[in-house]
C-alpha cells in the first residue's frame, strides 16, 4: 500500500469539520501525516486541540503553532470556541508561537515533490511561506485547498468563502505561485455534504470520534448540521472517484473592499489549477467512515 505524505495547515477549533478532517487523516491508513501547523487566532489553542486528536489516535506527529494574524487586514477569527473542551482529554499543552512557517519549510525541502500540502483555513502560513521562500511551491508534489467558490458567476461575480477571505492577501499570494497540482475544493461543493446532528451524534462511536463529538457538542449549540467540507478535501487526496473536476485560471480578488479573497474563476483546459465541479456524497461517506 502506497502512502502519501500529507502535511495539514487547520484552523481547528471554529467549525468542528477541521477536526473531523484530522481524524480522517489520523486514521486513513495510506496517510502519512509528518505535521500539523494551525492559524488564526488562538493558534496554540488550536494545536491542543490537534494535540488531542492525535492522542487519542496514538500517534505522535509534530504539531506547529502558526500566524494568529492576516497579513494585512484585522482578525475575523480571533478565538478557537470549541477549545473549552481540551482540558476533558489528554494532550500536550504548550506549543511555542510562530513555529508554524519554519516547520513548514524544513520539512518540505527535507521531502521534495513528495508532500501534499493540504490546507483547510485561512492562508496566512502558507501565504508567509510562499512569501518567504518562493521555491517552496515547486517543491511541493501537490496542494489541496479547501477554500474559494468556484461555480460560475454572473458577470464573473458570486459568494465569498471563509477561509479565502479570511486572509485575502495570503490567499492571492498562494495562488498566484504555481504548484505542481494546486486543486481546490470549494464550498459550493462541499455544502453539498452534511449530517444532521443527530447522525452524527449516532455514528461519532470509535475512540477516535469520540472526542471530535465533544467538540462537535459545542458546535452543536449553534447549528444542528455538520457539514464535511474540509473532510471532502481530504478524502479526494485518495479517492479520485469523489468529486469531478474542472481545470482553469483562478485569481484573487484584492480590489473592492467589499469583495477582497473572492476567488474569480474561468475554466481553461489548459489551465494550471483544479476546481471541484461535482460531488458523489454516496462515494464520500463511504470512503469518510471505511477508515474508522
Amino acid at each position: 500500500m502506497d502512502k502519501i505524505k500529507i502535511l495539514l495547515d487547520t484552523d481547528i477549533g471554529t467549525d468542528i469539520d477541521d477536526a473531523v478532517c484530522l481524524a480522517y487523516l489520523l486514521a486513513q491508513p495510506r496517510c502519512e501525516l509528518l505535521g500539523i501547523t494551525t492559524v488564526t487566532g488562538e493558534a496554540q489553542k488550536r494545536a491542543q486541540m490537534a494535540s488531542v486528536l492525535c492522542r487519542a489516535a496514538g500517534r505522535a506527529v509534530p504539531i506547529c503553532a502558526g500566524a494568529e494574524t492576516p497579513l494585512l487586514i484585522e482578525q475575523r477569527q480571533t478565538q478557537a470556541a470549541q477549545a473549552v473542551a481540551v482540558d476533558r482529554w489528554p494532550h500536550d499543552a504548550n506549543f511555542p508561537p510562530g513555529q508554524a512557517v519554519p516547520f513548514l519549510r524544513e520539512t518540505i525541502r527535507q521531502h521534495p515533490g513528495e508532500i501534499v500540502l493540504l490546507t483547510i483555513g485561512p492562508l496566512s502560513n502558507i501565504g508567509l511561506l510562499f512569501a518567504e521562500d518562493p521555491e517552496i511551491p515547486r517543491l511541493l508534489k501537490a496542494l489541496v485547498t479547501m477554500g474559494g467558490w468556484f461555480n460560475n458567476k454572473t458577470a464573473g461575480l458570486g459568494p465569498l468563502e471563509w477561509n479565502a477571505i479570511g486572509d485575502p492577501h495570503a490567499t492571492a499570494i498562494v495562488y498566484r505561485h504555481a504548484v505542481a497540482r494546486h486543486r481546490s475544493i470549494g464550498i459550493e461543493i462541499t455544502g453539498l455534504v452534511s449530517l444532521p446532528a443527530e447522525e452524527i451524534r449516532r455514528r461519532f462511536t470509535v475512540p477516535l470520534l469520540r472526542p471530535v463529538l465533544d467538540f462537535a457538542e459545542v458546535w452543536f449549540r449553534g447549528m444542528n448540521r455538520l457539514y464535511f467540507h474540509d473532510p471532502l478535501a481530504a478524502a479526494t487526496i485518495f479517492n479520485d472517484d469523489i468529486c469531478a473536476f474542472e481545470r482553469g485560471a483562478a485569481e484573487v480578488e484584492l480590489i473592492s473592499p467589499k469583495l477582497m479573497g473572492m476567488t474569480h474563476w474561468k475554466a481553461d483546459a489548459a489551465g494550471r489549477h483544479e476546481a471541484a465541479v461535482a460531488v458523489n456524497c454516496d462515494a464520500f461517506f463511504a470512503e469518510y467512515f471505511s477508515v474508522f
